[in-house]
């Protein structure tokens, strides 16, 4: 069964960050290109900071032909380059602006290479559908948002699901694999990258053995693990994985092995 999808609470964080979200939706539905506007991040979730963006994604139904697509991303740049109330967000929180992604909603998981760290297949379809806000919709509600979340949520299919743990933990496994062999030649910062790496296939590979969508593997890793997944007990091993006495050491191996174990506890083969 998936997971629970978290109720979401939006709120920004300065006046500005509203105002901001306003005036760009404002615009966006001004596109005929434009079938919905999302809020998504931590504005969406009611977490962020003055510091944060405002992070928006403006649907596009595929047939919309691409040349369309690059006019509003350009008409877009123009538009937020002379804004008054981006800049005025800009001058709220250091480095807080207007992010904003265009999106078909044609998710696909993607290739991958041994050593490029998980694909953003789950990733797109939680921040876009599964914890985002709808600011605006074409025709007070867009069937194309309403289609696409009724296919993704709360979650894909079973058989493409095992096919991408079975994936992903290939890929965890690998990256532990190599760091006793790189530790043992002297390489600890290709070793402690390999880690890294496998501990987001780990997460990746946690959220998907429990059907649930992720939001960041980077960051928000306590919200996640302890909030949405509910499991506080695994949140309090992860921070040790990365706590060492001595970086030049065994000690990258042991954490490789701490960290397999927990793979095959809270993510099994099946």
């Amino acid at each position: 069964m998936a997971g629970k999808l978290p109720l979401l609470s939006p709120r920004y964080p300065t006046p500005q960050h509203q105002r901001a979200a306003e005036v760009a939706v404002e615009f966006l539905a001004g596109s005929d290109a434009s079938e919905a506007v999302l809020l998504c991040a931590s504005c969406a979730r009611g977490t962020a900071s003055p510091d944060s963006d405002v992070d928006l994604a403006v649907l596009v139904r595929p047939e919309v032909p691409a040349d369309e697509r690059r006019a509003l991303a350009r008409g877009w740049e123009a538009f937020a380059a002379r804004e008054p109330a981006f800049a005025a967000l800009a001058a709220a929180g250091r480095y807080a602006h207007v992010g904003l992604e265009i999106t078909t909603g044609e998710f696909a998981p993607q290739g991958r290479g041994w050593t490029s760290g998980p694909d953003a297949f789950e990733l797109e379809i939680g921040n876009y559908l599964a914890y985002s806000v709808p600011l605006w919709q074409r025709g007070g509600r867009s069937r194309y948002l309403a289609k696409l979340r009724a296919r993704w949520l709360p979650y894909y299919g079973e058989e493409l699901r095992a096919a991408r743990l079975a994936e992903v933990r290939q890929f965890c496994i690998n990256n532990l694999d190599h760091i006793p062999l790189y530790v043992a030649r002297g390489l600890y910062f290709q070793s402690f990258d390999r880690l890294w790496k496998a501990f987001q296939e780990f997460l990746q590979a946690l959220f998907i053995s429990r059907r649930t969508y992720p939001i960041a593997y980077d960051k928000w890793v306590r919200e996640q693990v302890e909030g949405i997944l509910g499991l506080p007990e695994l949140y309090r091993q992860l921070p040790p994985l990365f706590e060492m006495q001595r970086f030049e050491s065994d000690e990258l191996v042991e954490k490789a092995a701490a960290l397999r174990r927990l793979l095959d506890q809270y993510a099994p083969a099946e």
